[in-house]
């Protein structure tokens, strides 16, 4: 397999300098080129665990470009469960892949799940009803009926990791939620998309007031995370904030969460969000500094 080394930044998010995403398709596909295909929301890996190369998988011809790591070319597939079934290897859930992976080819396969996932949903003009074609060179469609032009867009969200003082010669507290749905059994931070017209750091303290009843004082930007689990194209932004009110504590919204609470940071939860997501990395990087 093809490995590369995710190194901590300054922001405290891994480096992913290995892999570019791209839609240069205008040269076709070579047998070494890295190959992904894509069926349903999964996405198939070789009984080594390495991505195949195009080679390998001679009757797949239906190649869509999706980037590069480490300056190979990858190329992702829409395959339907049938001709899935005659290939040979292991088809695998992105974080499947994103608990095992170096994160570069962890990154490489979520963007392979969002181009196809966006292609699938994206085929017909929403305007005039015409299939939509292709646009070289770009992750975009348009329509040859209207003229209407439909680049692949990104769905912003946000996750805070909100501390308050704890008490005299105690290190600090942070916020933890449980959510009313997904994986409900983890302790995990107040998240939200973004709206239309709103700054992500409107967002932060619009999601915190509406789940948790906070008022935030002092958000900074922590870092970023492509996320292949919330949809097509979803980017995690994640903030440090502290609570406006030290002694304030949370009113869960009953709707989006069914638990909330303050949490010592050399004392939190085995119930921690995965190792390979911005939230861990968020709570982590919390939890050192509050012990400090």
């Amino acid at each position: 397999m093809t490995g590369f080394p995710a190194g901590p930044t300054g922001s405290g998010v891994p480096d992913r300098a290995g892999f570019l995403p791209g839609a240069d398709g205008a040269t076709p596909p070579a047998p070494g080129d890295l190959a992904l295909p894509v069926a349903g929301r999964r996405v198939l890996t070789g009984p080594d665990g390495r991505f195949p190369g195009v080679g390998e998988l001679p009757a797949v011809t239906d190649w869509v470009p999706v980037g590069t790591l480490d300056g190979k070319p990858a190329w992702a597939a829409d395959l339907d469960e049938a001709d899935a079934e005659r290939l040979s290897g292991r088809w695998r859930s992105w974080p499947s892949l994103a608990a095992e992976l170096p994160e570069p080819l962890a990154t490489l396969a979520g963007r392979a799940l969002g181009v196809v996932t966006w292609r699938r949903t994206h085929r017909w003009c929403g305007a005039c009803r015409t299939e939509l074609a292709d646009v070289p060179g770009e992750t975009a469609r348009r329509c040859p009926g209207c003229d209407l032009y439909l680049p692949m867009r990104l769905s912003a969200a946000v996750l805070v990791a909100i501390t308050r003082p704890g008490p005299a010669g105690r290190p600090d507290e942070l916020l933890l939620v449980r959510h009313s749905y997904g994986p409900t059994e983890l302790w995990a931070l107040v998240a939200g998309f973004v709206e239309a017209g709103e700054t992500l750091e409107a967002a932060v303290h619009r999601e915190v007031g509406e789940e948790v009843g906070l008022a935030l004082d002092r958000v900074a930007y922590f870092g970023s995370q492509p996320w292949a689990m919330s949809g097509p194209a979803t980017l995690l932004t994640g903030f440090t904030a502290t609570a406006a009110d030290p002694s304030a504590e949370p009113v869960v919204d009953e709707r989006e969460l069914a638990q909330a609470r303050w949490f010592p940071v050399d004392a939190l939860p085995a119930e921690l969000p995965p190792a390979y997501s911005i939230s861990r990395w968020l709570i982590d990087a919390t939890a050192t500094a509050g012990r400090r």
